[in-house]
C-alpha cells in the first residue's frame, strides 16, 4: 500500500541559518550554554559531562584523553565544570544515579581531608 499525501513543497537551502532558533555548537563551545528544550534544562555541554562521567574508564589517562578529544578542554576545567554542575538540581534530575554517585565520592574525599 502506499500512503497518499500532500506534495511535499520546495526545500529550504540547506546552507541557509534560521535566526529564530538558538545555535549549538560542539559540547565544548561556549555557545553549547544554550539549553536543549526537553532536556530539563541542561546545556549541551553540560549533558555531554554527565554522559562522560557515566563511562567506565579501562586505564590510567583514558579519561583524561576522552576529555581532550570529545569534549575540547583540559581536565582540569573538565572537573571544575562537573564540580559546579553536581550542585545544580536540573543535573540531579537529568541523571540522579550518576550526581549522586559523584556527591558521595566527593563528600568523602571531604572527610578523609
Amino acid at each position: 500500500m502506499t500512503a497518499s499525501g500532500p506534495a511535499p513543497g520546495p526545500d529550504p537551502a540547506p546552507d541557509s541559518e534560521q535566526s529564530d532558533s538558538p545555535a549549538v555548537d560542539s559540547p565544548a563551545g561556549e555557545s553549547s550554554a544554550v539549553p536543549v528544550p526537553g532536556a530539563a534544562g541542561l546545556s549541551v555541554r553540560e549533558r555531554a559531562l554527565l554522559a562522560l562521567e557515566r563511562r567506565s574508564w579501562a586505564g590510567p589517562g583514558a579519561k583524561e584523553r576522552a576529555i581532550r578529544e570529545e569534549l575540547g578542554m583540559s581536565p582540569v576545567r573538565y572537573f571544575q565544570l562537573l564540580n559546579a554542575l553536581i550542585e545544580d538540581e536540573r543535573a540531579l534530575r537529568e541523571d540522579p544515579v550518576t550526581v549522586n554517585r559523584l556527591r558521595r565520592v566527593r563528600d568523602a574525599r571531604r572527610g578523609r581531608r
